[in-house]
């Protein structure tokens, strides 16, 4: 048997790409999912987006997937009969994509067991605050009204709590003294998401809602079977 050809220091190498396999849940315009995307520039960079699921067809967040070709689902509370339901089907569609990792970015929703216990310790989650304080839906709007001088940026493991789980990583932003005062009503705009509707339905004035149906793919109580996985190993172009 033949010895190894070793290998010379000054042989060229191809740029290389870890297979981490991110899912990342979304409610609103998807800028911690715009950075993710834009790290994929990187060779070295350890993961790739391979899903983008949402709670609401809406969601700019499915814009900016569906323009860096990466597959997206929408599954919508108000499509389902009970918590537990969407909980169930929210899993199986983030099941399709194969995740390494889950990153809640922005999803304005509470993740129930059936996504927790499916994947322990791999589903974390961005939170605008330096955890604990200011946990919720609302931080930054509280962190103003308290007159924080620093809060900053918390990525944590998700438990069966509101922001509770083990911190994984922190960065601290000071707080310009203008903002301590006057803006706090309006510090979360954008981050709030509307009751989900379906699309086609009419809104809470009774509108037609005019978006197209189509541009996403939809999971109801059971065409999550319509939605089809990647091969393992392969990433979106």
């Amino acid at each position: 048997m033949a010895a190894p050809t070793p290998s010379t220091p000054d042989a060229p190498r191809p740029a290389t790409r870890a297979a981490g396999r991110l899912v990342v849940l979304v409610s609103g315009g998807g800028t911690n999912l715009a950075a993710l995307l834009a790290a994929h520039d990187d060779p070295a960079y350890p993961g790739r987006v391979v899903g983008v699921v949402a709670d609401r067809a809406s969601a700019g967040g499915l814009d900016l997937a569906r323009a860096a070709g990466v597959p997206t689902a929408v599954v919508a509370p108000g499509d389902f009969d009970d918590r537990a339901a969407w909980d169930r089907a929210l899993a199986e569609a983030i099941a399709v994509f194969r995740p390494d990792l889950v990153v809640s970015a922005g999803f304005m929703r509470i993740l129930g067991g059936a996504v927790l216990d499916r994947w322990p310790a791999r589903v974390v989650n961005t939170h605008p605050a330096l955890l604990p304080a200011f946990p919720g839906a609302h931080a930054v709007r509280d962190a103003l009204a308290f007159g924080a001088k620093v809060t900053g940026c918390t990525l944590h493991v998700v438990d069966a709590g509101v922001d509770t789980g083990p911190v994984v990583a922190q960065v601290a932003v000071p707080v310009e003294p203008r903002r301590r005062r006057g803006r706090a009503a309006r510090a979360d705009q954008g981050r709030g998401a509307p009751p989900a509707r379906r699309v086609g339905g009419p809104d809470r004035r009774g509108r037609a809602d005019r978006r197209r149906p189509d541009r996403h793919r939809r999971v109801g109580p059971h065409p999550v079977r319509d939605l089809r996985p990647l091969p393992r190993g392969e990433a979106p172009a």
